[in-house]
């Protein structure tokens, strides 16, 4: 009998963890959850501040883990950035406010093309990891990028200028009550961004808590990067 996918639920794939080492000689620590049939892409996941308990067990991206590849054929891969702990360890270094994690970001894609293989690579941020991935995830190699409650905290006009350039897709998903950018002020920050699909989410937080949002999310991710996998079960 299925039973109902629950926070809990943690859903068959290959999990193993990953360490890899950055241009100024940091290990840096994760894991790489690998569905256990065919793979359809790879997720590049850039957690929340760590000074605020940001880490790569953030629910959403914990639960992308522990779902996706079964779900979805999705690759999710999952690190500390420099001086960030969770149960996986403690990356070396210390926290720059997204500065040094500029190298943290590279190395962690380095690390999904050299030795995950991946073939198509998306970054997603979350929070702080949104200002993270329009700094610093310029690789010509990513196919896209998913920002999940961008703060624009740290990005500077010339970054959006770059991006507007580039022209890369990128999603934004803006809770309706977010702490920091909300639906009306996204929409004129980015407003340089002829690419970018912006996605209001009515009662949505900055955390996304609760099962419901958590599927939402999911459900938005999937829809950019492996549509035909939607929609998305209930039960397993």
């Amino acid at each position: 009998m299925p039973e109902l996918i629950r926070p809990s639920s943690i859903l068959p794939a290959n999990r193993r963890p990953i360490r890899f080492t950055t241009d100024d000689g940091l290990t840096l620590v994760g894991e790489v959850a690998q569905p256990l049939t065919e793979r359809r892409t790879t997720l590049l996941c850039l957690h929340p501040n760590p000074t605020g308990g940001g880490m790569m067990d953030s629910h959403i991206y914990k639960k992308a883990s522990n779902r996706l590849p079964a779900m979805a054929g999705v690759e999710v891969i999952r690190f500390n950035t420099r001086g960030t702990e969770s149960a996986a360890g403690k990356s070396e270094g210390a926290f720059d406010n997204g500065g040094l994690e500029k190298l943290d970001v590279e190395a962690a894609i380095n690390f999904a093309f050299n030795e995950c293989a991946a073939t198509e690579l998306w970054v997603i941020g979350w929070s702080f990891g949104t200002d993270l991935a329009l700094r610093h995830a310029r690789d010509p190699r990513i196919r896209g990028l998913i920002l999940l409650s961008p703060t624009l905290m740290t990005t500077q006009e010339v970054d959006l200028e770059w991006w507007s350039r580039d022209g890369r897709p990128i999603t934004a998903l803006i809770p309706e009550f977010d702490d920091y950018l909300r639906p009306a002020e996204a929409k004129v920050r980015f407003e340089k961004l002829q690419q970018i699909d912006l996605i209001n989410v009515d009662e949505g937080k900055h955390l996304w808590v609760g099962e419901l949002q958590v599927y939402r999310v999911l459900t938005e991710i999937v829809r950019i990067i492996a549509p035909e996998r939607l929609p998305l079960p209930t039960e397993w």
